[in-house]
């Protein structure tokens, strides 16, 4: 018997193709890429198609989709987290916020990471593989499902790190993109990386518009290395000349996302670092007090002791704020998401 097509992830030219395989005229597999990325299963529900055109497509051809295995939802600030079954039996973790700007999901890019940050639960357990595109935008349909709301902001910022899946990401940010699917703006996306130099350069070339934040945490090599290793490939300075370049390039600026770890990075002497090193930057600092992940032993500082050196980077001339915290008592907030579920 032969094998079913999963039809989720693949581009409209890819559809044309594939509806021209079947015996059918191109334009069916436009009209096919507007139904799968409206969130549409179940080929009974494609009324412009005929009956037999439908009977067709359920013999050779599937729509792939996750199972909702988990919701919590945090009853404070309105956010949920998503416990999201792949097909293969593996789970991923994503987190549906509010905002008065609307409403926004943390997707993940895969199964476990590879980075090993120490304050990171996302790495406890390891890497398994690498989310298909499919994969990443079913995470938004299920989530658009579920909590029937319209999700119109996307941070990738979930399990693994976007980099390390280029191509998977690429092909999910322009699908997402597509007039014909989502149709969501570049500019409501962001991307985040732990300093992956060589995607930075070609995510300045191939996404300008899309939004780059990158976690920084220290800005020293010695301490960076002991809590994100991939700080011994690629230093903190070439890292922030990298950075800096990607502004330039796209005229767009860096945020850079630091997790207040008490008595790891939050001393008077990292801020003066920080204000050292960022100066004269196109960019934004996100002070994050860090979110407990029992297994790490960190703790984070205080949220007073955060708006203090948000306040002392403002005044030396660069843009600071601290993140809003939320999902926290779901451990759906930064560094908490994991595969709780293996």
């Amino acid at each position: 018997m032969m094998e079913k097509v999963n039809l989720m992830g693949l581009t409209a030219s890819e559809l044309k193709d594939f509806m021209k395989g079947a015996g059918e005229a191109p334009f069916r597999g436009k009209q096919l890429f507007k139904w799968i990325y409206s969130g549409i299963k179940n080929f009974d529900d494609m009324t412009d198609f005929s009956l037999k055109l439908r009977e067709k497509l359920k013999k050779t051809a599937y729509i792939g989709q996750l199972d909702v295995l988990e919701v919590q939802h945090d009853k404070t600030d309105g956010t949920r987290k998503f416990l999201f079954g792949l097909e293969d039996g593996n789970a991923v973790e994503g987190v549906f916020m509010k905002y008065k700007y609307g409403n926004s999901l943390c997707v993940s890019s895969q199964v476990g990471c590879k980075m090993g940050c120490r304050f990171c639960a996302s790495a406890l357990g390891g890497f398994v593989r690498n989310l298909t595109a499919g994969e990443m935008l079913d995470q938004i349909f299920a989530a658009e499902k579920e909590t029937g709301e319209s999700i119109n902001h996307i941070v990738v910022m979930g399990m693994g790190e976007p980099f390390d899946n280029y191509e998977n990401l690429s092909r999910f940010l322009e699908l997402l993109h597509d007039p014909d699917g989502k149709n969501l703006s570049y500019r409501n996306i962001t991307v985040s990386t732990s300093g992956i130099i060589p995607a930075i350069e070609r995510f300045a070339d191939d996404f300008p518009q899309v939004n780059l934040a990158i976690s920084l945490h220290r800005l020293d090599d010695e301490g960076r290395s002991v809590i994100m290793p991939v700080n011994s490939r690629y230093p903190v300075d070439e890292l922030l000349q990298a950075a800096d370049d990607y502004g330039k390039k796209t005229g767009r600026r860096v945020t850079f996302e630091y997790a207040l770890i008490k008595g790891e990075n939050d001393s008077l002497h990292d801020i003066d670092l920080m204000k050292r090193k960022l100066k004269n930057m196109l960019c934004h600092v996100n002070l994050i007090p860090l979110n407990e992940v029992k297994e790490t032993g960190f703790t984070g500082s205080s949220r007073k002791y955060a708006e203090e050196l948000a306040e002392k980077l403002r005044r030396s001339g660069i843009a600071a704020t601290v993140r809003r915290e939320m999902g926290a008592d779901i451990e759906g907030a930064c560094g908490q998401l994991r595969r709780k579920a293996q």
